[in-house]
């Protein structure tokens, strides 16, 4: 077997340590090429490249899951083929490794790569399915490309929150759990569409649901994690059905607050 480790080492935690330790795991069993990311996309690059080869059967991504989700466009930058794609392995190196954690792998690099072994050392291997987002035809947005996400996509004021984040990251600072805090509270007081949202949801067979100002389209559950703590946007959500959609049309200071409070004491059971 022959696979391509992909290594964001701007990921959280991600460290040379953890770096060497897998190459040295993974290098005892089949014959291996790591490449070190040097600039966004990089790692979309990767995948894509790995997607057109015809000898690499695996495909191991060590970061957050902001790697995971380029590696994921590049490997699928010509459609799903589950039979002529490699593997995808995930390590999770980011700050919250919802993807690694929601397919049962532990937060842990080296537990995570002893896991990884044993699946193909046992040859198992599982197919889930993903969520495409794209501009819509006929509106201003119809020119934004494709792109697949592996566990949620936001819109309105969770996108806000993320874009924030993103601009803070582009300046230097680091993924973590205060940043993201710092940010919603921000988005919240800056957001021009809290009270009537310009989000509209078309489900076949059914009346639009419009004037959403916050919409998550969840692939599998937790949304997220605040630590070790799962919070479930929808909690039913699974790799193995259809998407799920958690919409809000109002965010104002009380609905927040409750919409807060549910969240925090969510559970798979609610």
């Amino acid at each position: 077997m022959r696979a391509l480790l992909v290594v964001n080492p701007a990921a959280t935690t991600t460290s040379a340590r953890t770096r060497d330790v897998l190459i040295h795991a993974l290098a005892s069993e089949m014959k291996l090429e790591a490449v070190t990311t040097e600039y966004r996309g990089h790692a979309r690059d990767l995948g894509r490249r790995a997607a057109d080869s015809d000898d690499i059967d695996l495909v191991v991504a060590l970061g957050g899951d902001g790697t995971v989700n380029e590696v994921v466009n590049g490997l699928l930058h010509r459609g799903p083929d589950v039979d002529s794609l490699p593997k995808l392995a995930v390590v999770p190196g980011g700050s919250t490794n919802v993807f690694a954690r929601a397919l049962g792998l532990p937060n842990d690099a080296v537990e995570a790569t002893g896991a990884i072994l044993d699946a193909l050392e046992n040859r198992t291997e599982r197919t889930v399915g993903l969520g495409l987002a794209a501009g819509t035809p006929g509106t201003e947005d119809e020119s934004v490309p494709e792109r697949w996400f592996t566990f949620c996509a936001g819109l309105g004021f969770d996108a806000g929150v993320v874009g924030r984040v993103e601009q803070k990251r582009e300046g230097g600072k680091r993924s973590t759990h205060a940043l993201y805090v710092r940010q919603v509270v921000r988005q919240f007081l800056n957001e021009a569409h809290r009270r009537h949202g310009t989000i509209t949801l078309d489900v076949p067979g059914q009346d639009p649901v419009t004037d959403l100002a916050l919409s998550i389209i969840c692939n599998t559950a937790p949304w997220t994690y605040l630590g070790n703590r799962p919070v479930y946007a929808s909690p039913k959500a699974s790799f193995d059905t259809a998407l799920d959609v958690l919409g809000l049309k109002r965010l104002s200071t009380p609905a927040v607050a409750l919409y807060g409070t549910q969240l925090l004491t969510s559970s798979p059971e609610k």
